[in-house]
């Protein structure tokens, strides 16, 4: 058996949320959660459009992770 360790050097990952609150606590967990494994936000990109099943705004983000940089 064979154990291949690599080195994970970006990471994309994408959340939404019907409140902004919720969605920053999201986030913010997330970064929490990556900078355990070296890795810190490069990149954040956020739109809010509306449901068009509910009428109702939708907020979304994708957040690029990057291996931190010594």
């Amino acid at each position: 058996m064979m154990i291949h360790t690599y080195i994970i050097q970006d990471k994309v990952e994408f959340f939404e949320s019907t409140n902004l609150e919720s969605l920053e606590k999201q986030i913010a967990k997330k970064i929490e959660d990556n900078m355990a494994i070296m890795l810190q936000v490069h990149h954040v990109s956020h739109e809010v459009t509306l449901d068009p099943k509910t009428g109702k705004r939708l907020y979304t983000a994708v957040v690029h992770f990057k291996v931190k940089q010594s």
